[in-house]
């Protein structure tokens, strides 16, 4: 089991904890999902179908504070050069506090252990906050993608990190 750095709020008395994510999970995961993303939130069958692909090819971690699940992340390793995030959430309650840049840089120190040469995401256009996030994490925003949620049609901003 790999081990990923530990998130703590400042004012907090529960230290958040990466650990690989579960199929035990998916109750939280999904409630979550809903909450966050009500026009395209992912199926259990598309979590179902990542879970399918071998530890080679995805990496999916949870963040926890004490027994609450509070975000979650997911990168998929195709092979070639660039590894994708495919998911990264934080609950609203806990945003601001480090949450999403301890599963962000996991998943980015991960595919450079993996010898990745770049990590490539699509972010909601209309969401500021996880492009700011993405920028102050060196990522750069390459292109736009029309249409690309469904159903609600919103684009995507393509962005990139090169690590080597």
């Amino acid at each position: 089991m790999n081990t990923w750095p530990d998130a703590v709020r400042p004012d907090a008395a529960l230290p958040v904890r990466l650990r690989a994510m579960k199929r035990a999970d998916m109750a939280a995961i999904m409630a979550l999902e809903k909450e966050l993303f009500p026009e395209d939130a992912w199926t259990p069958e598309m979590f179902a179908a990542e879970f399918a692909q071998p530890p080679s090819r995805r990496l999916y971690l949870v963040a926890e504070a004490g027994n609450a699940l509070i975000g979650y992340a997911g990168m998929m390793f195709a092979g070639g050069s660039q590894a994708d995030v495919v998911t990264l959430a934080v609950s609203p309650a806990r945003w601001g506090e480090g949450t999403g840049t301890a599963l962000l840089l996991a998943l980015v120190d991960e595919a450079e252990k993996r010898g990745y040469e770049e990590v490539l995401l699509e972010v909601r256009k209309d969401n500021p906050r996880a492009r700011r996030l993405y920028l102050r994490h060196g990522f750069d925003e390459v292109g736009i993608r029309r249409g690309y949620y469904q159903p609600s049609g919103v684009d995507a901003v393509v962005m990139r990190k090169v690590l080597r």
